[in-house]
This record gives C-alpha cells, structure tokens and sequence, in this order.
C-alpha cells in the first residue's frame, strides 16, 4: 500500500444504522432548537450562504485581472459569523488549466496553459504538473515556477508558486502571517483571512469514480452538481515526500461547499457539536484533528445512512456515531478522504502516540456522555444556564444585525466607483447604517439598565459577529 492510503475495511466507513427509535430525543429536540438561537439555524445559514456568493459574484464581475475570487470554508457554508472564524478565500489563477491523462488538450482555447496532471509514483490525492503547452499568455506565477526534474521534464513547482505570491508587497494596514499549508494567511483588523492560489484541473475519472458509489446521499441532482463544479490543484505536497516542492494536492473546495450546502439540518448540527467539542473539551495540539477531518466524517455518515434518520431527535445518537468515527480514524490513524477515499487524511496528521492514547481515551469517556456533553461547550453552556428571555431578546436582535451587515457588505460593493470608493450618500446604505445603529442602541440601552457598560461600538460589533 502506498505511504499515506488507506486499508479498506469497515472500521472507518460508519456503519448502515436501521434504528427508527433513539435515546434522548426530546433532549436532541431541545438541543436543535437551542442551536437555532445560536444562529445555527437554516434561515440564518441560507442567508449567510447567499450573501457570500452574491459577494463573490460581484468581486468577479468587478475586477478585470480574470481572477476568480471563491469564498470557501465555514463562511461559504454558511456556519460560522463575519468575525467568528477565519475567511477562507480562493483566487483561482486565469488562463492555466491543468489536465489528466488521456485529456486532448486540442479541445482546450489556445490562449490556455496546460500542463498534465500525473499522479504515478504520488500518494492518492496528490500529483505533479508537467508542462504540456505554452502560450503566449503572460502569467509571471507560473513562468516563475517552472522548474526540471532529474528526467528533463519540466515541472511546476508548488513552492515557487507560493513563493511568488509571498513575495507581493501588501498594504502597510495588512499584517501578514507564516504559511500555512498552501495558504498565505494575513489579517486586517479583526478578520482574518486564509488565502489560496489554485489552478483548475479537469480529471473526470476521479470525480467519476466518486459519482458511481452506492450512497443514500446525495440525491443525483447534488452529485451532477458536484461533477460540473470540478476540480481544483492547491500549492502544497505531501508531508515527508521527496517529491514535496513540486507536488500539488487534488480539491474539490467548490464541490464540497456544495455538498455540506446540502446536508440537512440535523447533519449540521452534528458537525458543528463536533467542532465544538473538539475546540472545547479535546483541545488537540498541532491540530491534528481539524474541521476538515469532522466534516469528512459527517460526510460519511450522511452518504452511509437512510436520510430519514437523520431528524431533531437523533441528534445525540449520530453525535455519538461521529466520536465513534474520530476515536476510529485517531486510533487506527485511517480516515478516508470522502472525494478520493484512497488519501488517507490521518496520515499528514503529526500525532504522537502519547497523544494518541489520550484522545482515544477522551474519546471513549465522551462517547456515552448523552447530552450531559452539552455543559462542556462554552457556547452552549452559556445559552443553557442563562435565562430564557434574555437569550431569545438578544438571538433575535443578534441575527437582525447580522442579516442587516451582510447586506450592508453586499451593497457597499454595489457602491463603489471605479477607484474603489464607496458612495456614502446611497440611500440604501444609509437605511441599512440607520437599522444597524438601531439595533445597536436597544443592546446598548439593555446592557445599561443591566448596569453593563460599554461604549465601544467597534467592540460591541465585534462581540456581535465573533
């Protein structure tokens, strides 16, 4: 077997569960409605959701550089607020494509660049990019990363790559940060963004293979879906291959946003206790358990099982089935990348095994905690041991903000000229500005005759959306 695959047995493909009866039901009830005050609940996801893509598409329609812009990540899954978690974005580089074997590149526009994708002799779910045909087109990220191996082929290299953009003066208010992976990460202010050059790739096999697995989701509309999104190479190698600088890892950043897009409430609410629960109580070092791992494993679970189990009474039965699922891949270090099941996303993992021993420890003690678990989630804990008037006063002028900033993002973008200035006397912007402040004097007002006080409106807004 190849460094980093995955030996295919049943002990990491979550098992078929006919139960139609569930313990803790109402407690799972009382939990997903709880989650909705939280701001996990569908509306408020659709919104976020749209209002990123409308975001998105106006960036696009915007700039002329033929750049991309996708959001991904928790923002474009709508789960998380504006300054709640990291920004995920994808500038997708124009006018170069990467093709698998067997593709004719005869059929792509002559002013592209391709290179052919070949994955021989790399571990699954990571591949090379040779150069197939040069054009005209100047793109300086890629003449830059050019490079030749030992045979005489010319390479582009995943780390040239990166360094070209590391290298791009920023704006003095833009505070740069280390590489992460194939992120170049940096900040302004209180939000922070991940940010990652890629290069589309057509490999059909793959998402072909993906496609034809007996599933019970997603339905084939979500699956033809997937196929056209595609594919993406992302700057990065695998970890210990000598081959690192010049490989790149197979994504489907778009596909799977689709994908979690379209896993219904409870499977939602599953992931997001899992993060929770990962970031409150098991608190790993080196993330070696990431929201990519929980997300996967979700993934699974949904494909794997009727969708009709999947409802608000199940909630802390498939909560189990999951930490089952994460005790399996820490312990057996196997985990399946749900796109290509061959990568095995424990592998890259740096988990020592004293480590090990402890998660799988704290994972056997969570696993039979039932609801109970819910008190040690800070988020939670705080909902549960406040009073209940209070919470569904401050929920709904919370989500009302958040809704009216969103909106007011979108509509900033439609204000702006040419040079970038946002026209301030647009009468929409204005009402949007006037309902924001509104919302923020009621908390204001509420906080002092609770003798809180805080005059800080950047911080109260911050509060807000973190």
């Amino acid at each position: 077997m190849t460094e980093g695959g995955v030996e295919h047995n049943m002990e990491w493909t979550p098992s078929c569960t006919r139960r139609y009866r569930f313990k803790y039901e109402d407690e799972s009830k009382e939990t997903s409605n709880l989650m909705n005050l939280l701001g996990y609940g569908s509306g408020l996801r659709q919104r976020r959701i749209n209002a990123y893509r409308k975001l998105d598409s106006l960036r696009n329609a915007r700039f002329t550089n033929d750049v991309t812009t996708i959001t991904a990540g928790s923002k474009a899954e709508g789960l998380t607020c504006f300054f709640e978690s990291d920004m995920d974005t994808m500038f997708i580089i124009p006018h170069v494509v990467c093709l698998d074997v067997g593709i004719n590149e005869e059929t792509i526009p002559s002013h592209i660049i391709v290179f052919t994708m070949g994955t021989k002799g790399h571990n699954a779910g990571y591949c090379k990019l040779q150069q197939g045909r040069l054009t005209s087109t100047y793109c300086p990220a890629i003449s830059n990363a050019l490079c030749i191996d030992g045979c005489g082929n010319v390479l582009l290299s995943s780390t040239q790559f990166v360094d070209f953009f590391r290298h791009n003066p920023y704006p003095s208010e833009i505070q740069q940060h280390a590489r992460a992976g194939p992120s170049l990460p940096w900040s302004f202010g209180p939000m922070a963004h991940d940010v990652v050059r890629a290069i589309r790739v057509y490999c059909p096999g793959i998402l072909q293979n993906w496609a034809k697995r007996c599933r019970y989701w997603p339905p084939p509309d979500i699956v033809e879906n997937v196929i056209v999104l595609g594919a993406f190479v992302n700057p990065i190698g695998f970890k210990g291959s000598e081959h690192y600088h010049v490989e790149w890892r197979i994504c489907f950043n778009t596909g799977e946003t689709e994908l979690v897009n379209n896993l219904n409430d409870t499977q939602i609410k599953i992931y997001v206790l899992l993060k929770m629960i990962v970031k409150d109580i098991l608190k790993p070092r080196k993330k070696v358990i990431t929201s990519y791992i929980l997300k996967n494993i979700v993934l699974w679970l949904a494909e794997n099982n009727p969708q009709e189990l999947f409802h608000s009474g199940s909630i802390f039965h498939w909560l189990k089935e999951g930490l089952i699922s994460l005790r399996t891949a820490i312990s057996s270090r196997q985990l399946p990348y749900y796109m290509i099941p061959e990568r095995n996303l424990m592998a890259e993992r740096d988990l020592v095994s004293g480590q090990q021993d402890e998660l799988v420890k704290s994972l056997t003690c969570l696993i039979d905690e039932g609801p109970k678990i819910l008190r040690r989630l800070k988020k939670i804990r705080q909902a549960i041991i406040g009073h209940k008037e209070p919470l569904l006063w401050y929920s709904k002028l919370r989500i009302e903000f958040e809704i009216l900033y969103l909106e007011l993002s979108i509509r900033q973008m439609q204000c702006k000229d040419e040079n970038g200035v946002v026209n301030t006397s647009d009468i929409i912007l204005l009402i949007l500005c006037y309902g924001m402040m509104e919302v923020l004097n009621k908390i204001i007002a509420r906080m002092h005759s609770e003798g809180t006080y805080l005059n800080d409106i950047t911080q109260l807004i911050g509060m807000i959306l973190g």
